[in-house]
């Protein structure tokens, strides 16, 4: 990792974006999109969630927005 791309995490972490819904100190969930579906089957019944990715508070992506 160079010295910019260093930067640049530090500076856009998910921490400090407009998308980011804190959930503790180091982690949080990324509402930059719509949440995504999540099914599962519990004895004979299926139920269906929505969920939110979660990242780590030092996580970034292409997409901050400050």
């Amino acid at each position: 990792m160079t010295m910019e791309t260093q930067t640049i995490a530090k500076t856009a972490a998910c921490a400090k974006c407009a998308y980011w819904n804190k959930q503790s100190d180091s982690e949080g969930e990324c509402r930059r999109n719509a949440p995504q579906s999540v099914v599962f089957a519990v004895d004979e019944d299926t139920k269906f969630e929505t969920r939110f990715p979660v990242t780590a508070a030092n996580d970034w992506c292409g997409e901050f927005k400050a």
